[in-house]
């Protein structure tokens, strides 16, 4: 509310400001209709203009707008000539702030946004502190605070009821003074005291004994709040008379020792202080919790969850571990070369490796209509549905081309044109662009790759359970995401990036630079021209949530994490629906789960495709690997996967301990989810391919002619 006697510049200024600032405000021109205005609204501002009236009181209108509001911001508004004037009287009368005339409407601006952020803001702290104490003095639980030094600060009427004693009997005392019940554990005070003097909340069953001697049994919880002047409990209270449950209070501090110098007490605030944050990590609460636990439990459970928290502590809890090097080398090399970024030193220096910068083709043949298709390649297309789909044939059809022609398909098929209102013309633009950027070079990580990603991505969208966990921007995401997973694949490792010192493993700190990359070059891709730009007409923020979904499930085909997204998955999903809990579908954090398994999935899926397929795609990573191998010994850098040598590694071996140690917990945990059992015979009858191959001995993709 403002109360100014006349309009002018002055007026004018603030009432701009109000509206600058969204601020809802009333004017009056008297102190009767101001003070009557802010009786109606109770105003969280009050300005009164003291510049040219003689004919009202200041101070009392604004004690009288205190006495029916306890605490409130007032300014007051004065001439230059009156600045020096003492601001005691006005202190005492209420006010909290004088304003000198000035009509500049940014000075008025500014002044209101200095007044709400300040105080203003405070005073809304107070008003819910003093909401706060109200709510504890109406509550029918019973509450007792201490300060820090175990004097008791506070109770409520609730626990003056069930305990039998008078506010004034308790307050100022040393919790110590009041009887104890010797019906507790002879330990169970010292379990409690450890567990505060750790800062940590402590729950469970007390007995307390009221004024008259009765005991009580409480479910106590007790919350140290120390730093902030007292400890706050919440017990639940069950009498011993009678089978009504009723609430009362231990104070925490009765339950402490207390150091001769409180020397004990300050040891513990800092680290008290950080256990009661209110942003806390999942796996500190998970070790709090069993740091309680042990509190109370024998000595060889006590024992077992010291155990437990040495690994909860470790920083790969979803990495398994295994044995040496000798026991199983291709096992041990690609981890080494999947799953880490510091490899074997080898003494030499680092070659930093440049690369051109990348340029995205001038000029694009012209893209046909899913009609124009050539007979042959729409023939190579005809069970693209199918999980045997032939990706090699249409490869050949296609001159190299696949990702083109099954993109347009399939994404014709999931409508994706109208989902994103995305011409066909663009769409095709913008899957020849992408597999444009893809290096035909590569053995295994080009567009073929890519194009048989998409398939068994699309192939896994249409499974039941699959379809029932996404919505619509979730199946479009996934899409683009496997189309564009490996765009300018350089054909090499992470590891190997990382240890080249490569541009790229610069630019991103090392950490996922491939994945990274992956999805920045998409995204610069699509958006830098309007001809393949397939996300220019969606709305702002639908764009923002595919965008961040297609980043995600990106990211999630990097290996370093593989574990902990499988683990994720089974215990969040899989378990949750063997116990016939349906709703876990529809969680916004259980679909990101579902999205990275199904990417994770469609991107290695090989040891699942029919046994030719499979033969083909193991041909394809071993090439790319050897070609690795062999830079890196004439470029002097550590050798990523030194079995991944093309005169002595085994294939057939490589890709056991790949089923073995990637594929198999992972595609039990999917076909349990999706259920896909023509995968898992392929993978079955894959791995006994493999299996019969090295029991031979043989160390090639095929066994010799007859």
């Amino acid at each position: 509310v403002r109360f100014f006697a006349k309009e002018d510049s002055q007026s004018n200024g603030f009432c701009w400001a109000c509206e600058k600032g969204n601020f809802r405000c009333s004017m009056a021109r008297t102190p009767e209709s101001a003070l009557e205005c802010f009786l109606e609204k109770h105003h969280d501002l009050v300005i009164i203009d003291h510049r040219h009236s003689r004919h009202f009181d200041a101070e009392a209108l604004c004690r009288n707008c205190h006495i029916n509001l306890w605490v409130l911001t007032c300014v007051l508004f004065l001439r230059p000539d009156r600045e020096e004037a003492s601001v005691m009287p006005l202190i005492n009368a209420g006010f909290n702030r004088r304003y000198v005339e000035n009509a500049n409407m940014m000075a008025c601006y500014n002044e209101l946004l200095q007044l709400e952020h300040g105080e203003v803001r405070a005073q809304f702290k107070l008003r819910a502190g003093n909401a706060i104490f109200t709510a504890l003095e109406q509550s029918q639980e019973a509450i007792e605070i201490t300060s820090e030094d175990q004097v008791i600060q506070y109770v409520n009427p609730a626990y003056e009821s069930i305990m039998g004693y008078q506010q004034g009997e308790l307050i100022g005392k040393e919790i110590m003074e009041v009887p104890k019940s010797e019906k507790n554990k002879p330990d169970l005070l010292e379990t409690i005291n450890s567990c505060i003097r750790k800062g940590k909340e402590w729950q469970g069953i007390y007995y307390a004994k009221k004024k008259n001697g009765d005991s009580i049994q409480q479910n106590v919880k007790i919350t140290p709040v120390i730093g902030q002047g007292g400890i706050f409990f919440s017990p639940d209270i069950q009498s011993s008379k009678h089978k009504d449950r009723r609430k009362g209070s231990l104070d925490v501090r009765s339950t402490t020792s207390r150091g001769s110098d409180g020397s004990s007490q300050r040891r513990h605030s800092s680290m008290a202080r950080i256990h009661s944050m209110t942003i806390e990590a999942p796996i500190t609460k998970v070790i709090n919790i069993i740091n309680a636990a042990q509190e109370s439990s024998p000595m060889p459970v006590a024992e077992a969850l010291d155990r437990v928290l040495e690994i909860l502590r470790t920083t790969e809890l979803y990495s398994p571990q295994f044995g040496t090097k000798d026991e199983d080398p291709h096992t041990n090399d690609l981890v080494g070369g999947l799953m880490t970024v510091s490899s074997r030193l080898s003494g030499n220096e680092y070659i930093l490796a440049t690369k051109q910068p990348h340029h995205i083709p001038s000029h694009l043949t012209t893209p046909l209509s899913l009609n124009d298709i050539p007979p042959r390649i729409a023939e190579t297309m005809e069970n693209e549905e199918s999980w045997d789909f032939d990706i090699v044939n249409l490869e050949a059809a296609t001159m190299r081309r696949p990702l083109t022609y099954l993109g347009m398909k399939i994404f014709s098929r999931f409508g994706v044109c109208e989902f994103l209102n995305c011409p066909e013309a663009t769409l095709r633009s913008w899957l020849q662009v992408i597999e444009a950027n893809y290096h035909s070079s590569n053995s295994y990580h080009n567009s073929s790759h890519a194009a048989d990603v998409l398939h068994a991505t699309a192939y896994f969208l249409c499974k039941e359970r699959v379809k029932q966990s996404l919505d619509p921007i979730d199946e479009v995401a996934a899409l683009i995401a496997a189309t564009v997973h490996d765009v300018d694949h350089p054909g090499r490792t992470n590891s190997f990036l990382c240890n080249a010192g490569s541009e790229l493993a610069i630019l991103y700190n090392d950490t996922a630079v491939l994945e990274s990359h992956h999805a920045a070059l998409a995204f610069q891709i699509t958006t830098r021209d309007d001809k393949c730009n397939i996300f220019k007409n969606i709305e702002r923020n639908e764009y923002r949530t595919l965008r961040q979904a297609i980043i995600d499930m990106v990211l999630a085909t990097e290996m370093t994490k593989h574990f902990e997204h499988v683990n994720k998955f089974v215990n969040s999903i899989n378990k949750p629906l063997a116990e016939s809990v349906k709703s876990i579908l529809t969680s916004p954090e259980n679909r990101i789960l579902v999205k990275r398994m199904l990417i994770k999935c469609a991107d290695i899926s090989n040891p699942c495709r029919p046994q030719e397929l499979c033969i083909e795609w193991a041909g394809r990573i071993s090439e790319e690997y050897f070609a690795q191998t062999d830079e890196e010994k004439r470029q002097g850098l550590p050798v990523v996967m030194p079995v991944f040598d093309r005169n002595t590694c085994s294939i057939p071996k490589s890709q056991i301990s790949f089923i073995d140690y990637f594929i198999t917990d992972m595609f039990d945990a999917w076909d349990a989810f999706a259920d896909l059992p023509n995968l898992m015979q392929h993978l079955d009858n894959n791995f006994k391919y493999w299996k019969g191959l090295d029991e031979r001995k043989l160390h090639s993709l095929r066994p010799p002619p007859e």
